[in-house]
């Protein structure tokens, strides 16, 4: 087991934040999710949520800001909370990283932001979950993102699969990231959320593409397909495969991640080491 897990894939939870997503999913014609009931109240200070990293074991979050758009009313969910992930890894080195957002509905002011917060801030990445936009992950409003990032050398990590919003799942099916590392070869991907109910699919991506990488994000261990755990404890799969919380609790997290029998090499790898080496954390 890794004794300093880095998760890939983490909304940050301090309380402001939280609050104002559970206000945006009591909005007239949206729908709780239930992530955030498995969320808690949040963190009341960043120095809370270090020290829970420090007692599950956590060494370093990869944190968004979750522009997630509302299909109904569309608008943006919850707050935008850049400003804080980059005063949080300037305040905590190598525990705190960002991965910036991207509106497909402003394409050039979007591009500036990303430039400037990969560049300014050290974000090492972009999260993307488009299904309030009603688009595609191989849209062509996506395509200047994707070319900026493979020209930046930063990951694109996008939720994949269906979606627990009140928005529609089809335009996260894991089979469009083929078509973009056709486009993007040096383009690293990461499909999060385990593209649930299309697991074949996102595995079969990953096991294709050599810059496709999944992510378990969301996903308490003990409810992963069984195809994704085989994926997971091969010696390809466990390159391909990191570790992600969405928010749920890292000690129950790891805790169920042991009971996997996954081998400790391999754990290694899927736990701490890919996401070191693709998003380029050191050690």
């Amino acid at each position: 087991m890794a004794s300093a897990a880095v998760d890939t894939l983490f909304p940050l939870l301090l309380r402001e934040w939280k609050d104002s997503w559970v206000q945006a999913t009591n909005a007239p014609g949206e729908l709780k999710c239930k992530v955030e009931q498995a969320w808690g109240e949040g963190y009341a200070t960043a120095e809370d949520l270090i020290a829970a990293m420090d007692a599950a074991g956590v060494r370093t979050v990869l944190a968004t800001d979750l522009l997630a758009w509302s299909y109904t009313r569309q608008e943006r969910f919850a707050l935008d909370m850049t400003d804080r992930i980059a005063e949080l890894s300037r305040r905590f080195p190598g525990r705190v990283y960002g991965l910036a957002s991207y509106d497909p509905l402003h394409i050039r002011k979007s591009l500036d932001k990303v430039a400037h917060d990969v560049r300014e801030h050290g974000f090492k990445g972009i999260y993307l979950h488009i299904y309030g936009y009603d688009i595609g992950l191989d849209h062509r409003k996506l395509y200047p993102l994707y070319a900026m990032c493979e020209g930046l050398g930063i990951p694109v990590t996008m939720q994949i699969g269906h979606v627990l919003e009140a928005m529609p799942s089809e335009h996260g099916r894991p089979m469009q990231l083929d078509r973009i590392a056709c486009d993007f070869p040096d383009l690293v991907l990461v499909g999060t959320h385990t593209g649930f109910p299309w697991v074949d699919e996102a595995i079969a991506v990953a096991s294709k593409w050599p810059n496709v990488y999944l992510s378990t994000s969301a996903w308490m261990p003990r409810y992963l397909s069984p195809a994704l755990v085989g994926f997971m404890k091969s010696r390809t799969g466990s390159e391909k495969v990191m570790f992600g919380s969405n928010g749920l609790d890292w000690a129950r997290y790891l805790d169920d991640f042991g009971r996997l029998g996954v081998p400790p090499d391999r754990a290694d790898l899927l736990l701490s080491g890919n996401a070191s080496r693709v998003f380029g954390l050191g050690t």
